[in-house]
């Protein structure tokens, strides 16, 4: 293993790519782990959710290891992992799981019991998340080998889809989750808040479940022309503020059967301010009574950089009665990513699932991801993957 390299958070704004330190068999907590292989890192993509710490928007301390969507080939493993092999090339799961805890056992690997000591839910490299180092960097360990990781069975394919496969780590099963969870079936109508990579990932999700209608919103002109580009309905929010007239321009009612928030809680009014329930709001006011709303964009329960006291301390103001009153139907958090990557690999490998087309993923290298993070933050219409061999 040569010396590693990786992404690391300075101060709000503020990332760069230092020499870190190699990965070992341990826990944060330094206690020794045979569970565990340590990847050589061959995708890790800039998230979303990256970028609310870096904008300063959450508690995470300098120095920490960013990046939480990592796809690797195994250079090590402990002596307890069984069914995967040096050589074999996998898709890490965002969440850490043991696999064995009530919630894991379940299915659902997003709020594991044991992997975080500060409440349940894991992640790398994510502040609050169990202390796992990111994998934004040329090496990275993995725990609970043979339960979270997704073999591709064969390298030279997985090597030349590596655009498309790098996405099942998190935004493609994330968009997916939220789909399945508002409940688009065949000739749905559906309306998607947020034109970034998760909202392309979740219209995407939403086409290939039977949707009639996939619309998506947004102020970026530059991610609106590109959702139109690749077949979705593009809703140009700095229009107006009546977003019911702006659906039902398109499919002749103010209602839609589902609706998928992919902003979350740095969510912008028409005038540009911040309103972090604006997209919640809109979700009920919206969705058809009976309807569905999936909620992939994140929503935190600390704030440091909200606008008023009770946002900060992820209190928003809800029109709960409307949604209540709708018999609509709410569903939150993280992905349990296990659930979906194996058959989201299967329609990408058989050409159903053009995923780093739909989200215009642009490969760049690992030296290069502070500048990937400053254009995502000003709204590129991108996705960044950073491969650490450039």
């Amino acid at each position: 293993m040569s010396k590693n390299r990786g992404v690391v958070y300075i101060k709000p704004g503020v990332v760069e790519v230092q020499d870190i330190a190699d990965p070992k068999f341990e826990d944060p907590h330094g206690r020794a782990i045979t569970h565990a292989v340590i990847l050589k890192v061959l995708a890790t993509n800039i998230c979303g959710s990256d970028q609310h710490m870096v904008r300063g928007r959450t508690s995470a301390p300098a120095g920490l290891v960013l990046g939480h969507e990592i796809t690797g080939e195994i250079i090590e493993k402990g002596a307890d992992v069984e069914f995967l092999d040096v050589g074999d090339i996998v898709s890490v799961p965002f969440n850490v799981a043991c696999g064995r805890c009530r919630t894991c056992r379940a299915g659902d690997t997003g709020v594991c019991l044991t992997v975080n000591p500060g409440l349940p839910g894991g992640a790398y490299g994510y502040v609050d998340m169990g202390g796992w180092i990111g994998g934004q960097a040329r090496y990275v360990m993995t725990p609970y080998a043979d339960f979270n990781l997704l073999k591709f069975r064969d390298r030279d394919q997985a090597r030349e889809r590596i655009r498309d496969l790098t996405m099942l780590t998190d935004i493609l099963p994330t968009g997916f989750h939220a789909a399945v969870r508002a409940q688009v079936g065949v000739g749905s109508t559906v309306y998607i808040a947020g034109c970034g990579p998760v909202g392309l990932a979740a219209a995407a999700s939403a086409r290939i479940l039977g949707a009639a209608v996939v619309m998506i919103g947004d102020t970026n002109k530059e991610r609106l022309a590109h959702a139109k580009k690749v077949g979705f309905e593009p809703i140009d929010l700095s229009v107006h503020d009546r977003l019911g007239e702006l659906v039902e321009a398109v499919i002749g009612e103010p209602m839609v059967d589902s609706f998928i928030d992919a902003v979350g809680f740095e969510a912008r009014g028409h005038g540009g301010e911040e309103e972090p329930a604006i997209v919640l709001n809109q979700a009920m006011q919206l969705t058809r009574y009976a309807g569905s709303i999936g909620i992939p964009g994140l929503y935190v329960t600390r704030d440091p950089g909200a606008k008023d006291k009770q946002s900060a301390q992820g209190s928003l103001s809800l029109n709960f009665g409307l949604g209540w009153s709708r018999s609509q139907s709410l569903h939150t958090g993280q992905t349990p990513t296990l659930r979906y990557n194996r058959q989201l690999m299967q329609a990408i490998l058989h050409d159903r699932l053009p995923i780093a087309d739909i989200v215009n993923a642009q490969v760049i290298s690992l030296e290069d991801a502070p500048k990937g993070y400053k254009d995502f933050d000003k709204g590129a219409a991108k996705k960044f993957v950073l491969d650490p061999a450039m």
